[in-house]
């Protein structure tokens, strides 16, 4: 096995905008309403093609179906992949949203899981805000008299943001994200959204968009009241910045920031890296050419590489990515 990247799958959507372009790269038209760019899926909605390397043209999910036991190692092999990496680019407020669990998803359809998800902020334009979480206090009963009444602002924690942040949201967690915000976001393969307020606006066809309010309030979790940013948990290391941004039973996120060498050893387990910020050279040990990475850079490192060397052209932040 070598290190897999993949063609990003671009999702077109009302509310995105250029970042993903004009800031990570990505090969973006004329158009201005780029959302999402989907770097690892293995899901009906988009399935990610590797771009590189001897498994060129394969898709994810035919790599994990001949050579499942090399990319899973000590985790049990199982399809879909159980991760789903983006990029979101937020011009606009995306709509009031809530996931569900991987219980309430089975309800829904047997092939699905319920979503959980981080955010790790790269960008963020002053006074950008999230809605992350309901205030204290707030039921099923208020909600819906709000969202009847046009006023369910007054029941959202609203959060300012800043380029660093990780916002841990949790199945059952209403939630949206604000204009002005660019962020990289780790979930449970899985699309399942389900939309409470959309602010009024009208889809491509001059239509409000369908919401799914009976479905939602069966999914939020009302006793989880307001989110916030995590605070980072530092680990020991001499050469190098390790913070655990999340530890979870569905992912495990943490942020490295470097100025020399890395070896980072993979114990029997897939890594996801993601480059925040710098460029970098990635070595390992089974004859391919060392790899070229910059900002936005995402790829999949599969258990049975053992372990890679990083080597940074100055600093380099980037987000490491595991099952636990």
């Amino acid at each position: 096995m070598t290190p897999l990247t993949f063609r990003p799958i671009l999702k077109r959507i009302r509310w995105g905008g250029r970042k993903l372009g004009d800031v990570l790269g990505r090969p973006i038209g004329p158009e201005s309403d780029y959302a999402e760019s989907w770097e690892i899926a293995d899901h009906a909605h988009g399935q990610s093609i590797v771009d590189d390397g001897p498994w060129t043209g394969q898709t994810l999910r035919q790599v994990l179906e001949h050579s499942g036991k090399q990319v899973f190692g000590r985790h049990p092999c199982r399809t879909p992949f159980p991760l789903l990496i983006k990029f979101l680019d937020a011009h606009d407020w995306l709509s009031l949203q809530v996931h569900p669990n991987d219980e309430q998803a089975r309800r829904c359809s047997p092939d699905e899981q319920g979503k959980t998800e981080a955010w790790v902020i790269l960008d963020a334009e002053p006074d950008s805000r999230i809605c992350a979480g309901l205030r204290n206090g707030i039921g099923p009963d208020e909600l819906l008299r709000h969202l009847d009444s046009g006023t369910v602002d007054q029941c959202l924690n609203m959060v300012s943001v800043q380029p660093g942040d990780c916002v841990f949201i949790q199945a059952g967690t209403v939630h949206a994200i604000g204009p002005g915000i660019l962020l990289a976001e780790i979930q449970q393969q899985s699309d399942l959204t389900y939309r409470l307020h959309d602010w009024g606006r009208l889809g491509s066809d001059g239509r409000p968009r369908e919401l799914h309010i009976d479905q939602a309030l069966q999914c939020i979790d009302f006793d989880r009241g307001p989110v916030f940013p995590v605070a980072p948990r530092q680990q020991d290391e001499p050469s190098a910045s390790r913070e655990e941004l999340v530890h979870s039973p569905w992912f495990v996120i943490e942020r490295l920031t470097f100025q020399t060498p890395w070896m980072l050893s993979l114990e029997d387990r897939f890594h996801i890296l993601i480059v925040l910020n710098g460029s970098l050279t990635l070595h390992h040990d089974h004859g391919e050419a060392p790899r070229r990475l910059s900002r936005g850079s995402t790829l999949l490192l599969p258990a049975g590489l053992n372990r890679v060397t990083l080597v940074p052209d100055e600093t380099a932040v980037l987000l490491d990515v595991c099952l636990p």
